[in-house]
């Protein structure tokens, strides 16, 4: 136990470096982030100086001063998770943060960088990704890990799933590229009713 509590610490401890060398840190910070977030080592760990520090909410190890925590912000935290790209593992480093940030006292804090007014227990709705990966996970594990993956977007796997309403840009001052745009995207038996409604409005 004690060997995994220091493995912890040195995480912790690499991660809070990373966040104070500025512009290097958030290069080397993301990585540290995930594994800090995969692994779940800011929970409990054990300080340079022997003590033992335990954590139940994410926001209260980031804000918490070192050794302790990481003496910073959720605001930046959202920043190295933007800093990851999308190829890189963005999704599941967006799912995991929101894992561990969870609800609390009534708050919850989306990587949008904004903190909304919920009801305690109660996770935020919206049509943001992580409104939509909450959902994937809750409902669909399949499609959520597709997203996980790299396969799908957040916005494509909702839509599989019939969480929100495929949408389409329709260009209204051409009406031939306006056809072409929803022959792509409806089938014909719906392109058909949409003619004939449109033919009994004229």
């Amino acid at each position: 136990m004690t060997s995994n509590l220091r493995a912890n610490a040195a995480l912790v401890e690499a991660l809070g470096s990373a966040l104070r060398e500025g512009e290097h840190g958030l290069k080397t910070g993301p990585a540290l982030l995930v594994r800090v977030l995969r692994e779940e080592s800011w929970r409990s760990f054990v300080t340079q100086r022997g003590e033992r520090v335990e954590h139940e909410r994410f926001e209260q190890f980031v804000v918490a001063a070192p050794l302790k925590g990481l003496g910073a912000s959720m605001r930046l935290i959202g920043k190295l998770i933007d800093g990851i790209e999308e190829s890189g593992g963005r999704a599941e480093a967006r799912d995991l943060l929101d894992r561990a940030s969870g609800s609390y006292q009534g708050r919850r804090v989306d990587l949008l960088d904004k903190i909304q007014e919920v009801p305690p227990g109660v996770a935020p709705t919206g049509t943001s990704r992580e409104a939509g990966l909450r959902r994937l996970r809750k409902d669909r594990p399949d499609l959520h890990a597709e997203v996980l993956a790299g396969h799908l977007s957040t916005h494509a796997a909702m839509v599989r799933a019939g969480f929100r309403r495929k949408l389409v840009s329709v260009p209204v001052d051409k009406p031939e590229s306006a056809a072409q745009a929803l022959r792509r995207n409806m089938d014909p038996e719906a392109v058909a009713q949409l003619a004939k409604l449109l033919a009994e409005e004229a």
